[in-house]
């Protein structure tokens, strides 16, 4: 389809607009539009419009606009439109560029994976011009943009009521329900996104550290692992990331015919918003151990030459085992799902916090609704969660739901053994390891942290609190080594 007629486009003809046309942008727009709504559709380069109109201009009544003007003038009142470009300054820029052209009461969505920080200011700059502005948590990769993601909506709830139809129209729908919800005010969309992403580093992370110990350890090929996980995927750990793991491993290399996964370099790659949710939890004083670890791991990852010189260089026991070893195996399972249980409950944990700094009100289980489908993420388990915080709203931690306690309880003896073991044969297991020291911390009634607040009022005078009185003490340690009290 030629873009040259649509080049001068009628005033009011289409009820959203989408300026980005890269994947994500592009396929958000064709599945608004195959809902039957008008879409308007922008690039900053109009050949990437021109190229979109060819390729899918017969899906839908869309209205291509070579510049920003037309672009505007092609959406009914007040406009709607629907920014798909990268975070940071790009977003920015076409805010400046945008507003204008617009007037009081347009909408400017942004769905990008956007800082919530940055959310937050763009709300206020919009709103001082009398603009309203949301930022939307997108998630599902482009095929779930295409056919239906899980949207995480954020800012003023009047703004969401013009753009709730279009978007929980184009939502995945899980047991009837749009995985669309009103999160909450200004950065509060984009911020659930950032703590979904975080889980999903740390749930990658479990896969990859579950494969190399069944491969390292355990001793099994490829193609067994990818069996393995595909039985997996029909338990417990029923999840997109369980089933897409076992494609993966399946997937034969067309050049050399051995498995894809050993031709690939080992070196994962990040966008950054596992690191954004890992520095929000150091603010807030979550202990995100999981989550952190993940980003770690891929930290040391892209450290290749270096891991590679440190491999003849550094001492380490000999690897072994064997691949009969069947009841390796099933702890594996079992410590992967314990610690996924842990990343969850983390996150979650983390969301509580935020909502509380942030007055935003968050409906955790909504949250878990809302993740359900469309997203990497969506798992069996998140109606447990779902329903965990139906029955408990002010839940501190999901660890402390009769199901979650259960089911990582059973599972503790084989977790343990499975971190023994690649400890014994010098396999790194980070996120494995780090979620049962956070399991066994935060079981404890009382950890070393005493000696901790000892040390620092020692060399910094920080004073500690006493488990026998209120009020805050100091020991004059290099005087006379006298208690004295601090707060009377």
């Amino acid at each position: 389809m030629s873009m040259t007629a649509s080049t001068t486009p009628t005033t009011g003809q289409s009820r959203i607009g989408v300026t980005g046309l890269a994947v994500m942008g592009a396929n958000l727009a064709r599945n608004i539009a195959r809902r039957g709504v008008p879409v308007a559709v922008h690039n900053r380069t109009s050949a990437r419009t021109k190229e979109f109109m060819e390729e899918y201009g017969d899906e839908g009544a869309f209205t291509a606009a070579e510049n920003l003007a037309d672009f505007v003038a092609a959406l009914e009142r007040p406009r709607r439109i629907i920014v798909m470009v990268k975070a940071g300054a790009p977003v920015d820029g076409v805010i400046e560029e945008l507003s204008p052209l617009l007037d009081a009461g347009d909408i400017i969505i942004d769905a990008g994976n956007s800082h919530f920080a940055d959310t937050k200011r763009r709300t206020e700059e919009c709103a001082e011009r009398g603009l309203r502005f949301m930022g939307i948590g997108v998630s599902g990769g482009e095929e779930g943009a295409l056919l239906g993601p899980s949207i995480m909506p954020g800012g003023d709830p009047a703004a969401y009521a013009e753009v709730e139809e279009i978007l929980t129209s184009i939502a995945a729908v899980v047991d009837g329900t749009p995985c669309c919800t009103q999160v909450g005010p200004d950065g509060a969309g984009h911020y659930v996104k950032m703590v979904h992403n975080g889980i999903e580093y740390a749930d990658i992370q479990l896969i990859a550290e579950a494969y190399d110990l069944l491969r390292s350890v355990a001793g099994l090929d490829v193609p067994a692992i990818a069996k393995i996980f595909e039985e997996w995927n029909s338990g417990d750990l029923e999840s997109f990331l369980i089933e897409i793991t076992a494609k993966v491993l399946a997937k034969t290399d067309e050049k050399t015919g051995e498995p894809l996964v050993d031709v690939i370099v080992d070196q994962a790659e990040q966008k950054g918003t596992g690191t954004w949710t890992a520095i929000d939890a150091l603010q807030l004083g979550v202990p995100l151990t999981g989550i952190t670890e993940a980003v770690f791991a891929r930290g040391l990852s892209a450290l290749r030459d270096e891991r590679k010189a440190a491999s003849t260089t550094l001492a380490g026991p000999t690897p072994g085992g064997g691949a009969d070893e069947t009841d390796l195996v099933d702890d594996i399972r079992q410590a992967l799902y314990a610690s996924k249980v842990v990343a969850y409950a983390q996150g979650f944990a983390q969301m509580r916090a935020a909502s509380a700094a942030n007055g935003w009100d968050l409906d955790l289980g909504a949250m878990a609704t809302i993740w359900r489908g469309g997203c990497i993420i969506r798992a069996q388990f998140l109606n447990r969660i779902r329903d965990a915080y139906a029955e408990h709203p002010d839940l501190d931690n999901l660890l402390m739901v009769p199901y979650f306690t259960e089911a990582v309880a059973n599972a503790q003896d084989a977790w343990r053994r499975v971190v023994v073991k690649a400890t014994e044969q010098g396999v790194a297991i980070p996120a494995f390891s780090s979620s049962l020291s956070y399991y066994d911390g935060y079981r404890r009634e009382r950890g070393p942290a005493n000696l901790i607040q000892g040390l620092r009022d020692f060399f910094g005078a920080h004073t500690y609190r006493r488990t026998d009185t209120e009020g805050a003490f100091h020991t004059r340690w290099a005087q006379d080594g006298a208690e004295v009290r601090t707060d009377a």
